[in-house]
């Protein structure tokens, strides 16, 4: 296995790119897979991966070690590994991966998640990976959202991108506008209890950005405006852990 210790390598800066540029990921069509769990998942959806990255700490035995017998390598030295900086603590295994194309469009007919504005990477792969436990299907990302194939957002995600319709760029008014089933949004005002409403037939349900929440015409056009009761002694949840409430809450009543 080839090692590589200096920054001025031409494949490190390669990966560095990939890290850290939304534009050079769009330019090449490829992106950054980081842990054993997203690779082989990324596997299992779409077949091997031909150039996977290893630290060198986790060359030599362990899980990463197990996982790469057999299998051709490059060893970044552990203070590049660190460098590329695509999460706190790196998991010692990487893979360079074409980003999938997806040609499903977008079913008017069938449940969905509506994200507006959601930047943090972390929210929009925890998001990602709700709908898909959840049983969604597609999901719809509006302008402003944090790119969906960034490296952090698929590490959140944890595989759940290869078993879902991702659209970004969406226009998310004319979808509810078309939308043949029940849209719903979280808000305050003029909400009903997410245990007291009723909807029938698919359901897109809309979630906003940290903070500033859901764009006012959204929440005008949304036949359901749902609050999720919260008698303790905090006034808001996270969107990540707001959208599991509803999501699972909308299963339960399917199940």
């Amino acid at each position: 296995m080839k090692l590589i210790q200096s920054r001025d390598n031409a494949f490190f800066k390669q990966l560095k790119r990939l890290a850290e540029s939304g534009r050079e990921r769009r330019k090449t069509g490829q992106t950054l897979l980081d842990g054993v769990h997203l690779v082989e998942a990324y596997e299992k959806a779409f077949g091997p991966l031909e150039k996977l990255i290893v630290a060198e700490s986790a060359a030599a035995a362990g899980e990463i070690a197990a996982y790469l017998e057999g299998r051709q390598a490059v060893v970044l030295a552990d203070a590049l590994m660190r460098d590329l900086g695509l999460v706190d603590t790196p998991s010692g295994l990487l893979a360079v991966a074409p980003m999938p194309q997806r040609t499903a469009l977008v079913d008017l007919g069938k449940d969905a998640v509506l994200l507006d504005g959601v930047q943090d990477p972390g929210n929009v792969g925890t998001l990602l990976r709700t709908a898909a436990a959840s049983g969604v299907k597609q999901v719809l990302m509006a302008p402003g959202c944090a790119s969906a194939w960034s490296p952090k957002v698929l590490r959140a995600g944890q595989g759940a991108h290869f078993v879902l319709a991702i659209h970004e760029e969406a226009d998310l008014a004319a979808f509810m506008a078309d939308y043949r089933g029940t849209t719903a949004v979280t808000c305050l005002d003029g909400a009903t209890s997410l245990y007291e409403a009723r909807w029938t037939g698919p359901l897109a349900w809309i979630f906003g950005a940290e903070g500033l929440g859901v764009r006012r015409e959204l929440i005008e056009t949304a036949k359901l405006r749902i609050k999720i009761p919260m008698p303790g002694a905090v006034e808001s949840l996270n969107v990540g852990a707001a959208a599991a409430v509803c999501l699972f809450e909308a299963l339960r009543r399917k199940l």
